[in-house]
């Protein structure tokens, strides 16, 4: 039985009962062996999450993870190669082995687990899908618009919330099924549709960035709350082991106030043993997992920490300024946390 590895229990029981991986995992090995992580990007832009910036430089919050990764494996982010990928084909990419993991805004579903037999990490952004309407049309709530027009970016779960959310309204939309953001997006600020529903951040994003916010209104409805994830095939614990082990770093270092700045002052003078061995003083950090003992040093100093990721990404340092919500730590009221270091 495949198993999401959220809870803490499970990976602490593995460590101490001798469970552990010593060497790498089949992927890991794979993945080692190329000299590079081959990691999905997105067929145009997904603003904040993974786009093309003028240089033709990839940017975004998955993209960032997806160099987090790399750099837990090889010590340098550039190892990379991400492929532009569209969401109907992430899954097949995956399984082929055209990509190692699938790092694109992915919800952990019950049909994607026990039907196409992926496997799932701890979620690293907690979103909901909304609803924008234009403004002139009036609607005060998604139960206004009976027999609107909705476009829905083709390929996603979106599709079907909308669909369980209007019938638990008693209503009616059409549904514009379109895959390519850009195009989905010019086909609702043109007019072609009432309605633009698309996971929360995302339409923040695409209405901030049209700017005329006064002419469209995000509805109050939340049809859904999605756990986005990291995505890989089944079979392999270990390559699981290091997804997670690297999202709860950026999570441990962030919790400790540790930064792409200061980790090398940090590292000269660790305050604690877990902090020693966080960064490699002490040995042990990638024994289990297959990787050098420096690993989460390398990932904090060349990537950053989960706050500093967000920030250039998604927040202040972005064109989006965004809050984070649930998606902050749990010591500032949010849902994320790291996996202890013992």
């Amino acid at each position: 039985m495949k198993t999401l590895k959220y809870g803490l229990g499970a990976a602490l029981i593995a460590l101490s009962g001798g469970m552990a991986h010593a060497n790498a995992g089949p992927t890991l090995k794979t993945v080692q062996d190329r000299g590079e992580l081959l990691c999905t990007g997105h067929d145009g832009s997904y603003l904040g999450f993974a786009e093309v910036d003028s240089r033709g430089e990839w940017k975004g919050i998955d993209i960032e993870l997806c160099r987090a990764v790399a750099t837990a494996i090889f010590g340098d982010p550039a190892k990379l190669t991400i492929l532009p990928i569209s969401w109907a084909q992430r899954w097949p990419a995956l399984q082929s082995g055209e990509v190692d993991l699938v790092i694109k805004a992915s919800g952990a579903t019950l049909s994607r687990d026990t039907e196409l037999g992926l496997q799932f990490s701890l979620s690293y952004y907690l979103g909901t899908t909304k609803v924008m309407a234009h403004r002139e049309l009036g609607l005060e709530t998604l139960a206004d618009a009976d027999g609107g027009t909705v476009c829905i970016p083709a390929g996603t779960t979106i599709q079907q919330q909308m669909s369980s959310y209007a019938a638990k309204l008693g209503i009616t939309l059409e549904h514009v099924l379109i895959e390519k953001t850009e195009e989905l997006e010019q086909a609702y600020f043109s007019g072609r549709c009432d309605l633009y529903a698309q996971w929360g951040p995302v339409v923040a994003i695409a209405r901030a960035a049209k700017g005329n916010v006064d002419e469209h209104d995000i509805l109050p409805d939340v049809l859904a709350l999605e756990p986005e994830v990291i995505v890989m095939r089944p079979g392999d614990d270990n390559w699981i082991d290091v997804a997670n082990w690297t999202l709860s770093a950026l999570w441990f270092a962030e919790q400790e106030g540790i930064t792409s700045e200061n980790v090398d002052e940090i590292r000269d003078n660790p305050a604690t043993p877990e902090i020693a061995k966080f960064l490699g003083v002490n040995p042990g950090m990638g024994t289990g997992l297959g990787l050098p003992d420096d690993w989460a040093y390398n990932v904090i100093k060349h990537v950053g920490n989960y706050a500093e990721i967000f920030d250039r990404s998604l927040g202040e340092g972005s064109p989006y300024k965004m809050d984070r919500e649930m998606t902050a730590l749990w010591s500032d009221g949010g849902v994320l946390y790291p996996y202890l270091i013992d």
